[in-house]
């Protein structure tokens, strides 16, 4: 319980305070923890990260993970994810609830504010598909296993379609990449296993023993694989049902937030747990609040039809959507310095990212724009969003908030 309160304390501030997405976050917890706060060097920060960024799941809420284990162990990692997570847990549920509420258990799809926030969602996706297209695909054969992904997922109609293609993704990678990545220095990170200036455990080890990384992974691999099986006991719509379907995208989804899409979209819209409506508000809202995007898990649990409750559901959907992330950090740990020294492994982990790109460019045609953008009016209102976001540089929250209030007014 060592610095358990005072790691509360400090995400619990970020919680609540840091806007921006994945990247802001990032350096968010730079500046404040090698900073301000100096818990870690600035070469043992870039360490973690590099793990995070390798991980399926949130990096930004896995770096923070990271960054709480590696101040006060497993104590340490579990105020740190409280106190990033639950401000905009919170706040999404009670959005959730609100809604319902007004609209009666319903979503009126030609409601102001709701088309307002579904049109923001356009423009905030539409920057995520750009800065990711310049970032992971600099070259040809990047750009070319990026169309193509996109290509197989719009024709595609089936959900597991999305594994395959990362996987493929990965593959390509693997042979096309692997040779430019080992003329590279073998340790790109500095990764070594160092002793850390400022008195933290070295990247590689918790509390010196890989065998609670191999029992992290192995419940990981268990749960990925072995709730489809006990799933259709609980019935289609219980509380496994939905952990399973938040577990499985949690565990699947390379890229962060906005990719999430949609997976979430496959587990819960394409069931009929809830209308696309009223995923896609919920998506808005979430652009609205800080923390982690993966809390918008907890909006979906609070509106689906389920006799258990918005509160429980929506706790219930949060922890499943973020265990995997908890499963890899904590179980990759004690592997991670070994494991990045491998060019075959960082060359399929380029191949990977380059298929993202192409699912969630999938993503913004379909279900996003097709569902958003329906008359001129709206492409209209796009263009003034998009004034906003890309050439005024308005932050997103207050873009999305500023488009809920014009679409209620003007649509």
């Amino acid at each position: 319980m060592k610095h358990f309160l005072e790691i509360l304390r400090e995400f619990t501030l970020l919680g609540l305070t840091s806007f921006g997405g994945p990247t802001a976050h990032v350096a968010f917890f730079r500046d404040r923890f090698v900073g301000a706060k100096k818990w870690l060097g600035e070469s043992d920060f870039a360490d973690l990260l590099a793990l995070c960024q390798f991980l399926p799941g949130p990096a930004s809420s896995q770096l923070g993970l990271a960054i709480g284990w590696r101040r006060g162990g497993l104590a340490g990692a579990a105020a740190a994810w409280i106190g990033f997570t639950l401000p905009s847990a919170i706040a999404l549920i009670l959005f959730g609830i609100g809604v319902m509420a007004v609209s009666d258990g319903g979503f009126d799809a030609s409601a102001g504010w709701l088309r307002g926030l579904q049109i923001a969602v356009v423009a905030v996706i539409a920057n995520a598909v750009a800065s990711m297209w310049k970032s992971l695909c600099p070259g040809r054969a990047h750009q070319f296993i990026a169309l193509f992904a996109g290509a197989v997922m719009l024709l595609s109609t089936v959900a597991w379609m999305q594994l395959v293609v990362i996987v493929l993704g990965g593959l390509v990678g693997f042979f096309l990449f692997r040779k430019s990545v080992a003329a590279e220095s073998v340790d790109p990170t500095g990764l070594s296993g160092r002793p850390d200036p400022v008195g933290n455990h070295p990247v590689g080890s918790v509390s010196g023993s890989r065998w609670f990384g191999i029992a992290c992974l192995t419940v990981f691999s268990g749960l990925l694989f072995g709730l489809p099986f006990l799933v259709p006991a609980g019935g289609e719509n219980s509380i496994l049902a939905a952990f399973h379907s938040m577990f499985r995208s949690g565990a699947l989804v390379f890229g962060g937030g906005h990719v999430v899409l949609p997976l979430l979209s496959e587990e819960v819209v394409t069931p009929g747990w809830l209308t696309g409506e009223a995923f896609l508000a919920g998506y808005g809202a979430a652009q609205a609040v800080p923390g982690p995007l993966f809390t918008f898990a907890a909006y979906l649990g609070s509106i689906m039809d389920n006799v258990a409750g918005p509160w429980l559901m929506g706790a219930v959907c949060l922890v499943g959507i973020f265990l995997p992330a908890w499963l890899l950090v904590l179980g990759v740990l004690p592997f991670w310095g070994d494991l990045v020294k491998k060019p075959s492994l960082r060359a399929a982990l380029i191949g990977t990212n380059a298929a993202v790109v192409g699912l969630l460019g999938s993503a913004l045609y379909s279900p996003v724009w097709t569902k958003s953008i329906t008359s001129t009016n709206d492409v209209v209102f796009l263009t003034g969003v998009a004034a906003l976001y890309f050439v005024a540089k308005v932050p997103v929250w207050l873009v999305v908030i500023l488009a809920g209030l014009a679409g209620w007014v003007f649509l």
